[in-house]
């Protein structure tokens, strides 16, 4: 077991977001800077959230990934976190650096790249891949390799197959907590490759380890069960 991750194994997918969601809150509340992630299993962390705290105004909100659309877009990471989180506060967060994707990935790449120097993400929430994905940094490309930038433009590694912007591996790891959010039987075994086994490029969410503070994985009893604990 690699003893670099923190193993809260819980029953179900309800009881897992509740304990994502108590993250985004401390987070908030200690007006952190806050990188959110896309997909449809942080949904209903984002909505427990935001009831459990409505008050975001200290906190700054960034994307670990997004994919190269409009922010109307049904496949924008910004968007499911707007309909599920932002929308629902009643102060919002001092800023919110939303992934222009409508630039294109290279020009959204480059700005978000350069607004992040400097910056101590307090909380990065990722979720992970069948495949063993995080973010946008696939298997097999070159994003899982970058070590020089912060933020990058990303091949697709699955639908749909859109350019994407993502974080690199040095970006997350410079966080101070990392939250994984993994659901179900279909992730069990990119659990076990990404939280029970050594690093391994074939398996990216493996690479991603907080260099200074603490890495959690947050998995319902279904997504766990590979794994010992």
């Amino acid at each position: 077991m690699d003893r670099a991750v923190e193993l809260a194994v819980v029953h179900d997918a309800e009881a897992a977001a509740a304990l994502a969601a108590a993250e985004l809150v401390r987070a908030a509340r200690a007006g952190l800077h806050i990188a959110l992630s896309g997909g449809s299993t942080p949904r209903r962390a984002y909505e427990l959230a935001a009831a459990a705290e409505p008050d975001w105004s200290h906190a700054t909100v960034w994307w670990s990934d997004e994919r190269a659309v409009p922010p109307d877009d049904r496949r924008s990471n910004y968007l499911l976190a707007e309909e599920a989180l932002l929308s629902r506060l009643c102060r919002p967060p001092a800023a919110v650096h939303r992934i222009r994707g409508e630039l294109g990935a290279a020009a959204a790449a480059a700005e978000l790249d350069a607004a992040l120097q400097g910056v101590e993400l307090g909380l990065v929430l990722l979720g992970l891949g069948g495949d063993g994905h995080t973010a946008s940094l696939f298997p097999g490309k070159a994003s899982v390799v970058e070590r020089e930038r912060l933020a990058i433009a990303a091949e697709p590694g699955l639908e749909p197959w859109v350019e994407r912007v993502t974080l690199t591996v040095p970006a997350h790891c410079a966080a101070r907590r990392v939250v994984f959010l993994t659901l179900g039987a279909a992730k069990a075994e990119a659990a076990l490759r990404a939280f029970g086994g050594p690093p391994d490029p074939a398996t990216p969410a493996s690479l991603v380890r907080s260099r200074t503070g603490i890495t959690l994985a947050i998995l319902d009893d279904a997504a766990a069960r590979l794994l010992r604990y």
